[in-house]
């Protein structure tokens, strides 16, 4: 009966709330980040969750990550605005075993999103929930794809798209935000000088910003790759995840779904241990948490082929570092030339084209299992963010 109640409600969102100081915010109004100077941190949507909600309200859904509706942000389905994101495959390792010996590896693939990249995901709740706060105007800095992603959901949605994208993205992510109908802005620097403009410029314009965590939604429609990994799994969680990190919206939101899960009996309270994967041109994440450090410091050695693990300084590096220890995890950086061997080993042997982001957690994973911190008998999960096909500009053939 309780099922069927929750399936009429829609979402169980009660609020937003700040993890540093534990503010509350209506989440029926427009909210970026926490209002208190000291703080400024993500918000973090929180549900009505209780271990009278079982599974089985996911039966007979659609494959998509809107099956998971109950933990999204949006109260009306109406206000819903997607192309079919989620519920991205799993795939076992096979040509490569070789390096895989003594582990089971898969890889959660999420190139067959729309678009071609996990933004999507976040992309289709921050602007469903957009819609439904009746915002007209949204604007992101982006290394690509999210740029894409936002300007195909807005069009989608009816509402106007402002993309800030460095110079030095490839081609192909340009001309489908111009093929979208966003208006472009290119600018010489990187994502940070990206967002310093949108900033500048939508205080001015008043557009609605949907940087990287600093809105509360695209964490939510991230966290949904949480919830498939569990499902896909049988509800028993793999022992390591690897995950490419940049602005690292989707580790955070992966454990902030084995969280809302283990809240509802789900699953246990047994935990991945999260890797974080960077490119040696931003490793600030790498840097600081074999550094002890809480936050992370300001790291940018200029261009990589993976545009998107491009990030200088995450706004969320405290969380991020936080969910590293957390889970016990560790973090590696992985370089251009090592990313470039990796892809190409991947698309010989695996008939996969996945992103240069991706590339890098091949490497790291079998750096790892060389000194033995991923052990034998473990089963590894290694999260590729997009599809290769748009980063073919960035290598060389």
């Amino acid at each position: 009966m309780l099922d069927n109640i929750i399936a009429e409600k829609g979402s169980l969102l009660m609020n937003l709330q700040c993890p540093e100081c534990g503010t509350l915010y209506d989440a029926s109004v427009v909210n970026t980040v926490c209002t208190n100077e000291t703080c400024r941190s993500t918000l973090f949507a929180k549900y009505y969750l209780n271990k009278h909600i079982s599974k089985s309200i996911l039966q007979g859904r659609p494959a998509t990550m809107w099956r998971y509706k109950e933990f999204l942000p949006v109260a009306d389905d109406k206000n819903i605005v997607t192309l079919g994101e989620g519920f991205t495959p799993i795939i076992p390792v096979e040509n490569l075993k070789r390096f895989a010996e003594g582990n089971e590896v898969f890889w959660k693939d999420e190139s067959g999103n729309p678009t071609g990249s996990f933004k999507a995901r976040g992309i289709s709740s921050a602007v469903s929930k957009a819609k439904e706060l009746g915002i007209e105007a949204i604007a992101t800095p982006t290394a690509g794809n999210a740029g894409g992603a936002l300007a195909a959901y807005a069009a989608r949605a009816g509402i106007k798209a402002i993309v800030y994208m460095p110079k030095q993205t490839p081609q192909v992510f340009k001309d489908e935000c111009r093929l979208y109908g966003a208006d472009l802005v290119e600018i010489d620097g990187n994502i940070s000088d990206c967002g310093r403009l949108v900033n500048e410029q939508a205080l001015l314009n008043n557009w609605f910003q949907v940087s990287t965590l600093k809105e509360p939604y695209r964490l939510e429609g991230k966290k949904t790759m949480g919830y498939e990994i569990a499902e896909q799994f049988n509800w028993q969680l793999p022992d390591v995840i690897f995950y490419p990190t940049g602005g690292g919206t989707g580790l955070i939101g992966i454990w902030k779904a084995f969280d809302e899960m283990e809240q509802m009996g789900w699953i246990d309270s047994k935990r991945p241990r999260m890797v974080a994967v960077q490119s040696e041109s931003c490793n600030g994440i790498v840097t600081a948490f074999h550094d002890h450090k809480e936050v992370s410091e300001f790291a940018d050695g200029g261009f990589t082929i993976a545009n998107g693990l491009r990030v200088p300084k995450p706004y969320a590096d405290k969380v991020i570092l936080r969910v590293l220890r957390e889970s016990n995890g560790n973090a590696i950086t992985i370089s251009d030339e090592e990313m470039s061997i990796a892809l190409k080993e991947i698309a010989l042997n695996e008939g996969m084209l996945i992103a240069p982001e991706g590339a890098s957690l091949w490497q790291a994973y079998k750096k790892l299992k060389a000194t033995n911190w991923v052990k034998p008998g473990e089963k590894v999960l290694l999260i590729n963010t997009g599809s290769g096909y748009k980063y073919l500009e960035n290598i060389d053939i």
